[in-house]
């Protein structure tokens, strides 16, 4: 299938990979009719911020969450449940601001995440044949007929609810949800019923000090670098994205307004297809997914494509290697991608590539693989010498059975109490939250980078200066006083933003 891809100069069909056969191209236009005469979801200006917030990154100065649902649904969310993701997200940004001594940069998989790419185009059951259910955007997940139908009136449908999810995030950041203080609070709570909490009681108690600290420092516990979350989501089905660009009257680019960020997945990352050239036509941060299966060629293609004037901010690469491969695979594209000067940021999917079946049946995860993957992701960066920027992570707020594992032990059995995924599976809250303390502990047992040698630009050295530096606004900048050597440096000051 193809679809007809607009840009400034050209009008050309391209192969584009993953979309629905509608079955009433009528009802189809009319649809991207109206999308394209409704108001923009967000602005150009929130897509420039957060483009800069991600050159941080890039440049080794911060770091950055992406976390959220694996497919948002229409039907049956739970009253609250965006705040609840949006509190895992602040919680789990305390713990890693703290661990990783950078301000942490939170992007949700929120307000458009509601289609998704399938291995196949049709389901089987008991010798029945239906198209797959790729998401709340095109069809239901109700195996008849009519739930199975593609109907682009969803489209408008998640265009309403996006809208609501973009208002709920902003009443959570106005009525204080975002405050330092409160996510730390939660932290506390957390692992005072977590069977394991008290192996983080000292690192807990670090955190008291490091925020006692900000606030003799005059810092704001409700700073809106502190409070700021973005939106993003994979651009997958064009049908939605495109009548969804808008022209920026102040500069004459063109921005994709369904989301702050949007990523291309791996399926769609065709070099000559519909989703790179769109990516490439628009000014938003964009992303792509990178498996095991990505050559150096494949990537370095990407980037000259979608990041031509290697703009830091522009390009983040989501890799999803899974844990057995990530150590095999990511040492190449990080070297490559180093060699060409490119100022990308590397993120660490970790939960696409590690995807298991249970004896139930059930898709699942256990957590002690997504954790390998995460360290083994830091590990090739601190041998290469570059910054390994951020996490993507699959998870709810709601306390849901669908990956195994974690510090409340989620076992095989336990997977039918709870799961309510449409598609895959999550990380539920205290298992995302007891992920970052994990984290944060293992980075705090890193053996110190020996004078000289290749290291990553920052080795997690002073710790409160995450907090400090979100608390007053500001970005980290090297501290010549904790050069490795090599022209390596940790972080250790801080500078004010402009």
């Amino acid at each position: 299938m193809s679809v007809a891809h607009h840009d400034d100069a050209t009008r050309q069909d391209l192969p584009a990979a993953q979309q629905p056969d509608w079955p009433d191209p009528a009802a189809l236009r009319a649809t991207v009719a109206r999308l394209a005469a409704a108001p923009p979801l967000v602005s150009p200006e929130a897509c420039d911020r957060l483009r800069g917030r991600l050159g941080e990154v890039a440049r080794g100065e911060a770091f950055l969450l992406q976390g959220g649902d694996c497919a948002e649904t229409l039907d049956g969310v739970p009253p609250g449940a965006v705040g609840r993701t949006l509190e895992v997200l602040h919680q789990m940004g305390a713990v890693l601001a703290y661990a990783t001594a950078a301000p942490v940069v939170k992007v949700g998989r929120l307000a458009g995440q509601y289609a998704k790419p399938r291995s196949l185009p049709t389901e089987t059951r008991d010798g029945v044949t239906l198209p797959s259910y790729r998401g709340d955007a095109v069809n239901g997940v109700a195996f008849t007929a009519a739930a199975r139908t593609p109907d682009p009136a969803r489209l408008e449908r998640v265009y309403d609810a996006s809208a609501a999810t973009l208002e709920a995030m902003r009443r959570f950041r106005d009525g204080g949800g975002a405050d330092l203080d409160r996510a730390h609070a939660r932290n506390r709570a957390h692992l005072s019923r977590s069977p394991r909490g008290h192996r983080y009681a000292p690192l807990l108690d670090r955190m008291d000090a490091a925020l006692a600290f900000l606030r003799a420092c005059g810092g704001n516990t409700t700073a809106p670098r502190t409070s700021e979350v973005f939106a993003s989501h994979e651009a997958l089905l064009l049908d939605y994205e495109t009548p969804l660009v808008r022209t920026d009257p102040r500069t004459g680019r063109r921005y994709a307004l369904s989301g702050h960020l949007v990523w291309i997945g791996e399926r769609t990352r065709r070099l000559d297809g519909a989703h790179v050239a769109f990516a490439a036509a628009v000014a938003n941060p964009v992303g792509v997914k990178l498996g095991p299966d990505a050559t150096a060629d494949d990537v370095l293609a990407l980037v000259d494509r979608l990041d031509p004037e290697r703009t830091p901010g522009r390009l983040t690469l989501i890799t999803r290697m899974g844990a057995g491969r990530v150590r095999e695979r990511l040492p190449e594209l990080v070297g490559k991608v180093r060699a060409e000067g490119a100022r990308v940021v590397w993120v660490c999917d970790a939960v696409h590539g590690n995807t298991r079946t249970a004896p139930s049946g059930h898709k699942t995860r256990h957590v002690d693989a997504v954790l390998d993957e995460i360290t083994g992701f830091f590990e090739v960066h601190r041998e290469a010498g570059t910054h390994p920027g951020g996490l993507h992570l699959e998870l709810t707020g709601e306390d849901v059975t669908e990956c195994v594992g974690g510090d409340d032990e989620v076992g095989y059995a336990d997977l039918p109490l709870r799961y309510a995924s449409a598609c895959d599976p999550r990380l539920n809250r205290d298992q995302s939250v007891a992920l970052a303390f994990r984290l944060a502990a293992w980075l705090d047992s890193c053996p110190p980078v020996p004078s000289g040698a290749a290291a990553p630009r920052y080795v997690f050295c002073g710790p409160a200066m995450g907090l400090l530096a979100s608390g007053l606004g500001m970005t980290v900048a090297p501290c010549r006083r904790h050069d490795l050597g090599g022209g390596v440096t940790g972080f250790g000051g801080v500078r004010r933003r402009r």
